[in-house]
C-alpha cells in the first residue's frame, strides 16, 4: 500500500519545485508530477491532495543539546528577562515562589543576557542575587551557556572563596578585596554545575521525550547533539540507554546523531575500547563524532583570539585545551575511525584546532572524514582557505546573527568582522555547510535560522545586514537545514533529501518560503511532520 501527495510544491534540493511524491514502506518511492504519480495509482492506494502546499524534507538541527535543553525547560526561563537585572531578580523570586522550593535547595536559571539590559551592561553579581534570597544557593546561566552568576550562599556552601587557583580554561571573577564576584567563566562552571541534581535514566527519558515532541512541532526530524557532559558524575552510559529505551518503545521520533564529548584521553580511549565509534547505531539512534570545546562564546568576551578584544583591550578568552591537549584527543579520535567536530568561535582556537587537524591527518591521509568546526564564527581569510585544503565541514548557526549582528564588530574590530561568519566564501571554497541553533543557546526553529541565513539580518531587522556577501539563497538556507546535516552524518544516501529510495522523513508547511516575504519566513509554521512516512506532529 502506498501514500500518493500530489498537487504540491516539493522542495528536492533546488528552485525546481515537484508537485507530488509517492511513500511506500517508509520511503520515497517516486518524486515527480502530479500525474504521473496518479498513474502507479493501486487500489488500497491513499491519495493526499495538498492543495499547494510546501513540502520540505524534514528538518536537521546539525548541533544542538537534546538534554541540555530538556533541563533549561524545567528550570527558571530568563530569556524573556531582557530589560534590566531587576527583570532577572523578579523572574527568579517568582520561580521560587511558585515552586515553592525549600530553604537550602538550588535555584537555577539559564537564558539571561547582559548586553540587551538598559543602562549597566554587566554580569550579575553575587550581591545581586542575593536578593532573591539569602538561604538558597542560586545559580543563573547565561544565554550561551559559557559563564554562569552564583549568589554568596552558594560561594559559602561550596567553600569557594578568593583563595583557590583559577582553572585552566576557564576563571571566577574577583572583586577587589580578592572576593569571588559571583560570576565564573568556562572551565570554572565546573566548580558550581557539578554539585547541581544528578538525574537518573528516567530523568533523562522525560528530558528527551519532551524535546522530542517540541522538535517535531517544528518540523524537525533530525539532530545532531552533544549529550555526555550536560551533567557531572552521570555516566554517558546512561545517555545512550535512555536513547535506546525510547526508541524501543516507539517514543523517539527524531533521528540522533550523538555528537560524544570527552575531555580526556583515558574517557575516549574508554569509551572506542567498548566498541563504539562515529556510525555505530541504528538509522534512529547512533554515535556520531567526538565533541570538543575548543573555546568559549562571543557574548562572553571567552572566545579565545589572536588578537585582544576591541571592546575590552589585554582580554583574549579562554582556550579550554593546551595545544598537546588537543593534539593528543584529536589524533587518537581519527586514528581510530572518529569523526571529530570541534567548537571554535575565537580565530585564536581555530588555529590551535586547524594545527592539530593538520598533524592527525598527516598521520593517517584521509580525505572523507567529514570531520569539522562546530560555529566557525570569527575566522580569517587564510583559516577558511584552510579549511577547504583539508575539506572540514562547517556546522554553522545563522541564528546567531540574531543577535551576533549588533555586537560582532565592537567586539573584535571590523577586520576580523569583515572575514567572520563567513558561510557562503566556506560554500564557495568547497566546504559543506550544515545549519543548526546550539539550542538551548537559540530555540530550535529552523525556519528563524533559514531567514537570518538569507537577510543576514536580526529578525527586528533594525541594523543593516551584516557581510551580506556571505547571503545564503533560500535552497542554500533549506540544504543547510536538510541535506547538509545528513551529509555531515555520512547519511546523505539515507535521509536529507525527498528523493527516491531515501527515508521519507519531510514535512509540510503553511507557507512557501520561496514565495513569502524574507522578513516573515520566520513566522512560517509545520502542520505535519512524518518520520519515515508516518505523521509525528500534527497542528
Amino acid at each position: 500500500m502506498k501514500e500518493i501527495y500530489i498537487n504540491a510544491k516539493v522542495f528536492t534540493g533546488d528552485d525546481n519545485l515537484k508537485s507530488a511524491f509517492i511513500v511506500e514502506n517508509g520511503v520515497f518511492a517516486y518524486v515527480g508530477n502530479t500525474e504521473d504519480a496518479l498513474l502507479k495509482k493501486e487500489n488500497n492506494d491513499t491519495v493526499f491532495d495538498l492543495d499547494g502546499k510546501f513540502v520540505s524534507p524534514g528538518f536537521i538541527d546539525s548541533h544542538m543539546h537534546i538534554i541540555n535543553y530538556g533541563h533549561a525547560l524545567e528550570i527558571c526561563d530568563l530569556i524573556n528577562a531582557t530589560s534590566s537585572i531587576d527583570d532577572v531578580i523578579n523572574a527568579m523570586i517568582a520561580f521560587k515562589n511558585e515552586k515553592n522550593i525549600p530553604d537550602g535547595e538550588w535555584i537555577i536559571g539559564r537564558g539571561f543576557n547582559q548586553d540587551c539590559f538598559s543602562g549597566a551592561k554587566e554580569l550579575p553579581t553575587r550581591q545581586q542575587l542575593d536578593r532573591v534570597s539569602t538561604t538558597h544557593p542560586i545559580s543563573i546561566t547565561r544565554s550561551c551557556g559559557h559563564c554562569l552568576s552564583v549568589n554568596t550562599k552558594a560561594l559559602e556552601m561550596l567553600g569557594i572563596d578568593g583563595s583557590l587557583p583559577q582553572p585552566y580554561g576557564g576563571q571566577f571573577d574577583l572583586d577587589e578585596n580578592g572576593y569571588p564576584t559571583g560570576v565564573f567563566r568556562d572551565a570554572a562552571m565546573d566548580m558550581i554545575q557539578t554539585h547541581f541534581i544528578t538525574p537518573t535514566k528516567a530523568d533523562f527519558k522525560r528530558m528527551i521525550e519532551r524535546v522530542v515532541k517540541k522538535l517535531n512541532s517544528l518540523g524537525v526530524t533530525g539532530v545532531h547533539t552533544d549529550d555526555f557532559c550536560v551533567f557531572d558524575k552521570v555516566d554517558y552510559e546512561d545517555v545512550i540507554s535512555a536513547y535506546k529505551e525510547l526508541e524501543a518503545e516507539g517514543k523517539l521520533t527524531v533521528r540522533v546523531n550523538e555528537q560524544s564529548q570527552f575531555v580526556k584521553p583515558d574517557a575516549l580511549k574508554g569509551f572506542l575500547s567498548k566498541g563504539y565509534k562515529t556510525g555505530v547505531g541504528t538509522d534512529l539512534f547512533k554515535i556520531g563524532p567526538l565533541k570538543l570545546l575548543g573555546d568559549g562564546s562571543l557574548g562572553a568576551r571567552t572566545a579565545f583570539l589572536t588578537g585582544e578584544y576591541a571592546d575590552q583591550p589585554g582580554e583574549k578568552g579562554l582556550a579550554i585545551f593546551t595545544q598537546e591537549e588537543l593534539d593528543e584527543l584529536i589524533e587518537i579520535a581519527h586514528l581510530n575511525g572518529m569523526q571529530i567536530a570541534v567548537h571554535c568561535i575565537g580565530d585564536g582556537v581555530l588555529d590551535m584546532v586547524l594545527s592539530s587537524y593538520e598533524r592527525a591527518f598527516a598521520l593517517a591521509p584521509e580525505r572523507d572524514h567529514r570531520s569539522g568546526i562546530v560555529h566557525v564564527q570569527l575566522t580569517r581569510k587564510d583559516q577558511l582557505e584552510k579549511m577547504a585544503n583539508m575539506h572540514l565541514h562547517a556546522y554553522a548557526q545563522t541564528a546567531f546573527l540574531d543577535y551576533d549582528a549588533y555586537i560582532v564588530e565592537s567586539r573584535v574590530g571590523k577586520e576580523l568582522a569583515d572575514t567572520s561568519y563567513a558561510f557562503h566564501t566556506l560554500k564557495t571554497l568547497g566546504c559543506h555547510v550544515s545549519n543548526g541553533t546550539d539550542c538551548p543557546v537559540e530555540i530550535p526553529n529552523p525556519l528563524r535560522g533559514i531567514q537570518i541565513a538569507v537577510t543576514r539580518m536580526p529578525l527586528k531587522e533594525d541594523i543593516p545586514p551584516y557581510n551580506p556577501h556571505e547571503r545564503m539563497t533560500i535552497s542554500e538556507a533549506l540544504n543547510s537545514y536538510t541535506a547538509e546535516g545528513a551529509y555531515a552524518s555520512f547519511d546523505e544516501n539515507k535521509k536529507g533529501s525527498i528523493k527516491e529510495g531515501l527515508l521519507a522523513d519531510f514535512v509540510i508547511l503553511d507557507a512557501n518560503p520561496f514565495e513569502a516575504k524574507t522578513n516573515e519566513i520566520h513566522k512560517i509554521k509545520a502542520l505535519k511532520t512524518y518520520l519515515g512516512g508516518k505523521i509525528v506532529y500534527e497542528a
